[in-house]
């Protein structure tokens, strides 16, 4: 793994090892780091996963736009940092690489790893994966993974907007904000066998919304496909 504090050494580190996946912090000190992004894109394919503030969102659309494959939003986990890698390199046809012997690592791997499902979808929390009805991986975001993490806690609970905010670590926000609003619609095409009627995240007028389908735990954390 090659380090690089700026455009020049992140050129120079590309050239000299080209890497498999680059993560690249977009706030540093000395230069703006979707320039840096916009660097890499113009020189190479790589697969890029942007590491931003929690109140970037400007920051996040752009690098997107930019050609970035992902983004990871701080405060972070290593275990989100590590499957967001390995979705990222799967959905470029790469090679993943095996996770490093750490104790940490040694728990995300675990067969003992718990496993729910609902409605013919399986989500390993862990490992942040969803499988849905025909047992494929699904693509979904680090903020997807934790909406819908949220409403399994509490499925059958109505929770309100700025719950739903707290809880998915959301920053400051009026009531005329459409953040957890976007946030469901974009869940829902991911989960719902119809988007446009709802089933399993039902809305709530004046207040928010609810999980309105069965949680069941299961051990393993195996494919469907596999199992």
């Amino acid at each position: 793994m090659d380090e690089a504090e700026d455009r020049e050494s992140t050129l120079s580190a590309m050239r000299a090892n080209p890497p498999d996946l680059i993560t690249l912090d977009l706030q540093l000190e000395a230069e703006d780091g979707l320039d840096i992004a916009r660097t890499i894109r113009a020189a190479s394919q790589v697969p890029i996963i942007m590491v931003t503030g929690r109140g970037d969102v400007v920051d996040r659309v752009v690098g997107l736009e930019l050609g970035a494959d992902d983004y990871i939003t701080k405060p972070f986990h290593v275990r989100e940092v590590l499957a967001r890698v390995r979705t990222v390199l799967r959905r470029q046809g790469g090679q993943a690489p095996p996770p490093p012997e750490t104790a940490t690592t040694a728990v995300v791997e675990t067969s003992d790893s718990p496993a729910f499902t609902f409605d013919g979808l399986r989500i390993v929390p862990d490992r942040f994966e969803l499988y849905d009805r025909a047992g494929d991986l699904c693509d979904l975001t680090s903020g997807d993974f934790k909406l819908l993490n949220v409403f399994l806690e509490n499925a059958k609970r109505v929770m309100s907007r700025d719950r739903l905010m707290d809880l998915t670590g959301g920053t400051e926000w009026s009531p005329l904000d459409r953040t957890i609003d976007n946030q469901v619609a974009r869940l829902r095409k991911k989960i719902e066998r119809d988007p446009g009627d709802p089933k399993l995240i039902k809305t709530v007028r004046g207040v928010g919304y609810s999980f309105a389908c069965d949680v069941s735990r299961v051990q393993g954390n195996a494919s469907p496909k596999s199992a």
